[in-house]
């Protein structure tokens, strides 16, 4: 198995992320666990916005560590190697921001000025277990934005950003940089690298079959045999149900 440190440039299939957009994180969870992965769900993050759009992307991370009152005073913004801002303005395009704030939400972790820079740059969302200030004003942003909550405290109050592009943990859950991150209404799935092509081949045909499970289950078959498919005329009835689709 690829050392997840190592693993940031595996090469990913030239369709690949597109594939992903197509697949749920309940379908990618599943995917996952059969491949004996349990721990891969951010816990504690939710999308700001209603109904958000599906987001995928290679994770950039930003680990914060407890803020302090000698290295976080309100000037510490002045500085031009702050690595918050740095994150803001080195993320690769088509990536995703995660940040790691400990699972602190009593402080924001960003705010919607950065993050509509953010998205200025191409970034395609962001995942933080902490806090977002200006909430509101961040919801609007077409990039989709996966947070704790609303916090209104600035990150030096709670949250030293120390580290760039590094492994973290966020919401509980291990990211290693160049992981893809995927995220639905229902939450954050954090795909290692070396798996993302298989999840993504695999991922598609079992959103389709559970499309004919949920027609099946809406005209009144039984949900045993069907889900799983272990009667073998549900396959059969797949297939015909597949060749008139």
């Amino acid at each position: 198995m690829p050392n997840p440190k190592l693993a940031a440039d595996l090469p990913l299939n030239s369709d690949t992320i597109e594939l992903l957009k197509g697949v749920s994180t309940a379908t990618v969870a599943t995917l996952l666990y059969k491949k004996g992965f349990k721990s891969c769900f951010i816990q504690g993050v939710g999308p700001l916005q209603a109904d958000t759009k599906r987001m995928v992307g290679p994770a950039f991370t930003l680990r914060y560590i407890a803020a302090r009152e000698d290295t976080d005073p309100i000037e510490a913004f002045r500085e031009t190697d702050h690595p918050q801002r740095v994150a803001i303005e080195t993320c690769p395009e088509g990536s995703v921001l995660v940040m790691d704030c400990r699972q602190d939400s009593t402080a924001a972790s960003a705010g919607s000025i950065l993050l509509t820079r953010l998205e200025g740059r191409g970034g395609a969302g962001v995942v933080t277990d902490g806090g977002i200030r200006d909430a509101a004003g961040a919801a609007k942003l077409d990039m989709p934005v996966f947070a704790a909550k609303a916090s209104a405290p600035t990150n030096l109050t709670k949250h030293h950003a120390i580290d760039i592009d590094v492994p973290i943990s966020c919401g509980g859950a291990a990211v290693y940089p160049g992981d893809i991150i995927l995220g639905d209404n229902d939450g954050i799935m954090v795909i290692p690298r070396h798996l993302a092509n298989e999840i993504a081949i695999e991922g598609a045909p079992m959103e389709l079959f559970e499309d004919f499970v949920l027609e099946e289950v809406k005209r009144g078959v039984s949900i045993i045999g069907l889900y799983p498919p272990t009667d073998p005329d549900t396959l059969t009835r797949f297939e015909a149900w597949k060749a008139k689709s």
